[in-house]
């Protein structure tokens, strides 16, 4: 994942590397998801459910290629929700105002 763009990286706890490490090593470094092209070997920790939760129970070991894509629809949601309050409903054409 690039951290250029993103402010998840300062969102993580003092000990995120221990805590990664000790997630690999319960999920027995093999991806949770086991998505479309994973491989299986997980090198990556992901968050269940969005967010700043760091428990170990939102936790899970995943592959790159299945966090990526995790990563990728959540953020194309994300998007769409973005989009969805900036739609502005249609004006009504005035000669039908009257009618009502």
């Amino acid at each position: 994942m690039s951290w250029t763009s993103s402010n998840r990286k300062g969102r993580l706890p003092v000990g995120w590397t221990a805590l990664r490490i000790t997630v690999l090593k319960r999920d027995r470094f093999t991806c949770q998801i086991r998505g479309q092209g994973c491989t299986a070997h997980a090198t990556e920790v992901d968050h269940i459910q969005p967010g700043d939760n760091h428990g170990l129970e939102n936790l899970r070991a995943v592959c790159s290629t299945c966090h990526s894509r995790k990563s990728t629809s959540e953020g194309i949601r994300a998007k769409a929700r973005l989009r969805a309050l900036r739609h502005r409903p249609a004006d009504r054409h005035p000669g039908l105002l009257a009618q009502e």
